[in-house]
């Protein structure tokens, strides 16, 4: 079954797009390599878990187009194509999956009907190897160091990544308590069809 895009979807993609972008302004901290700690993966995981899988994917996407547009909302400030020049080029690209992923989660979840706080922790924590399977070998390629070493500097993102996740978990169920009409309660199912009993002569 079809699934139309409404006004209200656009909306909700648009919102979160800008919600990525802004979390991009919040001042970070660089750490090993030039990798900066900064809240977009609050953003992005928080994306997933709210609109679920194809419009946190969407608002991703939404928000990467305008980044290489020309508008400087990528880590660092960094605007335009450069940003895949840059050493958090892959984690950027590694955003759109995983939001996509914590969004199919959290839907699953919530078509069990057993949604909530825990489950979307996991949802979220699902967020963390994903980005990190495209932005390490990035991360080692553009520094030009060992893929063992990337990951290694990547240690500290781990945690905070985590806590990041905890902290989406506790806002989506919130807005989840609020609205719990975001996301699908359960699958379309079609209506049986009765057949009309044979005529008899």
């Amino acid at each position: 079954m079809r699934r139309h895009i409404t006004g209200g979807d656009i909306a909700l993609i648009a919102v979160f797009a800008a919600f990525i972008a802004a979390s991009t302004a919040i001042p970070e901290v660089t750490l090993a390599f030039g990798v900066p700690f900064s809240l977009q993966t609050l953003a992005v995981v928080l994306a997933g878990m709210v609109l679920g899988p194809w419009r946190g994917a969407a608002a991703v996407l939404l928000y990467i187009v305008v980044g290489l547009a020309g508008a400087p909302i990528f880590a660092n400030l960094v605007a335009g194509p450069a940003v895949f020049a840059d050493v958090t080029g892959g984690f950027v690209i590694g955003f759109l999956p995983a939001a996509w992923i914590v969004g199919a989660i959290t839907v699953a979840f919530r078509r069990r009907g057993s949604l909530g706080y825990l489950q979307l922790v996991i949802a979220g924590l699902a967020s963390i190897p994903v980005v990190y399977a495209f932005g390490i070998p990035w991360l080692a390629w553009r520094a030009q160091i060992g893929l063992a070493d990337a990951a290694i500097a990547m240690g500290p993102f781990v945690i905070g990544d985590t806590l990041k996740v905890l902290l989406a978990a506790a806002i989506a169920a919130i807005i989840h308590r609020a609205y719990p009409q975001l996301l699908p309660v359960a699958r379309p199912s079609r209506a049986p069809v009765e057949r009309e009993p044979a005529a008899t002569a």
